[in-house]
């Protein structure tokens, strides 16, 4: 049993687990989508209700165009393929970024999805798509200032209200894996006090035992949030 409610992932490697195979890009992200789907019902076995992802960045468009496409294709094939298994399962799903560059097609497909698995209240996938920490802060502050809020207002609570992640806890534990030690961008505004485990192992080969050790050196660890 993990004491972990909301987990984020930074899911990186699938490039350089490709190339360590002779595998293209796309074989890997392909590989790493299939990891997303076993690690997330890793997660339900662990009671960990909600599970926030870094699959596609504000940057990542600035990839081979080939890849772009692919990673798209990916996407729009999940949407419309894994419905069933996330309502057999009880899970809500949630796409947190911009809706700016992306088709009319997965647009419609995203909210088709959201739609169908609202009701759901077993687990609760945030995926972060088309994704930047610091966009989701201006757009929270856009917001704001269009509803002509005062500036003696605005708190963090106020601010919170208005992210994408606006009725979501913040993660207690964020892991990245792939060796880069960076947040690169993912959950900005809500990483301040979440703890970080950084793991060498590419995305694609993430296994249960990882998960297990990022939980429980999470475990051990004394959160003080600000005090003694």
């Amino acid at each position: 049993m993990s004491t972990i409610n909301h987990l984020g992932i930074i899911m990186d490697g699938n490039r350089r687990w490709a190339q360590k195979k002779n595998l293209t890009p796309q074989q890997g992200h392909k590989e790493g989508y299939k990891k997303l789907l076993e690690v997330g019902q890793w997660c339900l076995d662990r009671d960990i209700k909600m599970l926030t992802v870094y699959a596609f960045s504000t940057e990542n468009w600035k990839r081979d165009r080939r890849e772009v496409e692919f990673l798209m294709k990916l996407l729009k094939k999940a949407l419309t393929e894994e419905v069933e298994k996330f309502n057999q399962k009880g899970i809500k799903i949630r796409f947190l970024g911009s809706r700016e560059k992306l088709s009319r097609d997965i647009i419609k497909n995203i909210e088709n999805i959201q739609e169908r698995t609202k009701g759901n209240d077993k687990g609760v996938l945030n995926l972060c798509f088309n994704y930047g920490g610091r966009l989701e802060i201006v757009e929270a502050v856009k917001k704001i200032i269009e509803k002509d809020f005062k500036p003696k207002d605005v708190t963090e609570e106020l601010i919170t209200q208005h992210t994408w992640l606006e009725d979501v806890g913040d993660p207690e534990l964020i892991i990245r894996t792939s060796g880069e030690k960076r947040l690169s961008g993912f959950l900005t505004w809500q990483s301040v006090y979440s703890e970080f485990y950084f793991t060498n192992i590419h995305w694609p080969d993430f296994s249960e035992e990882e998960l297990d050790n990022a939980v429980k050196d999470f475990n051990n660890r004394n959160r003080k949030f600000g005090g003694n």
